[in-house]
C-alpha cells in the first residue's frame, strides 16, 4: 500500500495510490492515516493534478545512519564502523518531492546521499530485532544532504547536515516491502552517479531500529535513514537530483541558490 501526502492547492491531505483504468489515482482518507487509520472519503484525485508533499513531518527526530555501506566510508577515507554510527537531522530540514533544495551560502561543496528511509509507526524503546517489522511503519526515499566541508570543518555533523531543505523525502510510503535486498540509486542531471542494493547494507534495517530504539524512544513519524551508497558528489544551483529504491519510486528534487 502506498501513502501519499499531497495538497490541491488547499490543506495537506492524505490518500492511498493506486491504477483506475490505467490511471494513477489517489484514493482519499480522512486525517493522517498514521494516526487514524484507512478511511476513506469515497473522493479520489488524478495522481498527476495534485503537489505531492513530503509523506510525513517528524514530530521529533530524523535519525541518520552514518558509513553504512562499505564503499562509501572507503570512498572518503574511512574505516567501517564496529556498531551503527549515528547522528541526527532536525525535522525542519525534510523537503517533499520536487521541493528545491536550497544551497545555503556557508558551503562550498553540497552533496547528495541517496538512500533508503523508514518510517516509525509506534511508540516504541528497545525493541528486538525480532519485533521489528511491528514498529515500522513504512518505507521512502531520502536524500541526506550534507555541505561536505563543513561536515570536515565542525568535526560534527549536526550543521552539515541540517540546515533547512537537506532532508528530502518522498515521495510516498510503501507499507508492503521486503527491503533486504533492493536496488538504490542516484542520479544527477540524468546521469547515473550512486548504484547499490541494500543487501550490501552493513548494519541491516531490523538491527538499525533496535539499535536506534536501544538509547531513544522512537515515535510515530520519526524517520531513520539508512546510509548511502558509494558515488555521493557535489551538486550545483539548477542541479537535479533524482533518488530511486526499488519497489519505492523516484524523489527529484532541484538544487536552487539560497
Amino acid at each position: 500500500m502506498r501513502i501519499a501526502r499531497f495538497s490541491t492547492d488547499e490543506e495537506p491531505r492524505f490518500g492511498l495510490v493506486g491504477n483506475d483504468a490505467g490511471t494513477e489515482v489517489i484514493a482519499v482518507v480522512q486525517g493522517d492515516p498514521l494516526y487514524a487509520g484507512f478511511a476513506l472519503t469515497g473522493e479520489t484525485v488524478r495522481l498527476e493534478e495534485v503537489r505531492l508533499l513530503a509523506p510525513v513531518l517528524p514530530r521529533s527526530k530524523v535519525v541518520g545512519i552514518g558509513r553504512n555501506y562499505a564503499a562509501h566510508a572507503a570512498e572518503l577515507g574511512n574505516a567501517i564502523p564496529e556498531e551503527p554510527l549515528v547522528f541526527l537531522k532536525p525535522n525542519t530540514s525534510v523537503i517533499g518531492p520536487h521541493d528545491p533544495i536550497v544551497y545555503p551560502d556557508q558551503t562550498h561543496d553540497l552533496q547528495f546521499e541517496g538512500e533508503l528511509a523508514v518510517v516509525i509507526g509506534r511508540i516504541c524503546r528497545d525493541v528486538g530485532i525480532s519485533d521489528v517489522p511491528k514498529v515500522v511503519y513504512g518505507y521512502t526515499i531520502g536524500n541526506d544532504v550534507t555541505a561536505r566541508d563543513l561536515q570536515k570543518r565542525d568535526g560534527q555533523w549536526a550543521r552539515a547536515k541540517g540546515f533547512d531543505s537537506f532532508c528530502p523525502l518522498g515521495p510516498w510510503i510503501e507499507t508492503d516491502l521486503d527491503v533486504s535486498d533492493l536496488a538504490v540509486s542516484t542520479a544527477l542531471n540524468g546521469e547515473l552517479q550512486q548504484a547499490a542494493r541494500t543487501a550490501q547494507l552493513i548494519f541491516d534495517v531490523p538491527t538499525l531500529v533496535a539499535y536506534v530504539s536501544s538509547f531513544t524512544t522512537l515515535l510515530p513519524g520519526d524517520v531513520i535513514l539508512t546510509g548511502t551508497p558509494s558515488g555521493v558528489a557535489p551538486m550545483l544551483p539548477d542541479d537535479e537530483v533524482s533518488v530511486s529504491v526499488e519497489g519505492i519510486g523516484t524523489l527529484t528534487n532541484k538544487v536552487v541558490r539560497s
